[in-house]
């Protein structure tokens, strides 16, 4: 499932943008598909000019019912009815989504204990890390989640110490009870703050497994976001 809003706080319409010869939206959608790990693969949209794009293009979308605070809630409706046992969030800003990454998601599910999944990967560079817009995540020796956030999360106080800056990447699978579950708790304080919806998770004592992946290319937040992808899809 790819939740796809149209109006972004950070780049309006961002998701209609062109980059190369498709929009953003379709780019994530196109490479999804071409995964072939899934049984069906549909945009949720709040958006009569997302839903077009993808069926005028012979993809599968669904308009959202209600409105919605997040992509997960988004998902949450448009799943509810129906008889699955994992659902993926590919959030529709991932135009670079590949499969090796989504495999791997998928393949901690055989651990019975597993709830919710999502991808992360290492951050390098300063300014990444220091960006309010990139998404950090602290995780434990078993890569379970600790903590996400906008900050720089480990605040690295003692420099001769060595660790890993991972960002979040927008990718979460499910077992289909937990994002019910997400779905019936209230929005939680850390999660209002931060704005970062997994947090809902974390504070009602749910955590994620964290997968590390080495690439997942551009996700597009920002004007300069669009410019980075144009110039990696033209390598």
């Amino acid at each position: 499932m790819i939740p796809a809003r149209y109006a972004a706080t950070r780049f309006p319409a961002k998701l209609m943008q062109l980059l190369g010869n498709k929009t953003v939206i379709r780019h994530t959608y196109d490479n999804t598909v071409a995964t072939g790990l899934f049984d069906e693969v549909i945009v949720v949209t709040d958006s009569d000019i997302i839903y077009n794009e993808i069926i005028n293009h012979g993809g599968k979308a669904k308009m959202s019912i209600k409105e919605h605070e997040s992509g997960s809630d988004r998902i949450a409706e448009a799943v509810a009815d129906m008889d699955i046992d994992i659902v993926v969030n590919v959030q529709g800003d991932e135009p670079f989504v590949q499969k090796e990454p989504l495999e791997k998601l998928l393949q901690v599910f055989n651990d019975d204990n597993v709830q919710v999944a999502s991808l992360m990967q290492v951050l390098k560079e300063e300014k990444f890390i220091t960006d309010p817009n990139y998404v950090k995540v602290a995780v434990d020796k078993n890569m379970n989640s600790l903590f996400f956030s906008r900050s720089v999360i480990p605040y690295p106080r003692d420099k001769n110490t060595a660790v890993n800056y991972y960002e979040h990447i927008g990718v979460y699978a499910f077992r289909k009870q937990a994002l019910l579950n997400f779905t019936n708790w209230d929005m939680t304080p850390l999660e209002s703050a931060e704005k970062i919806e997994c947090l809902r998770y974390l504070e009602n004592g749910v955590s994620l497994k964290m997968i590390v992946t080495e690439y997942m290319g551009v996700e597009i937040d920002t004007p300069e976001d669009l410019e980075r992808a144009a110039k990696l899809l033209s390598i």
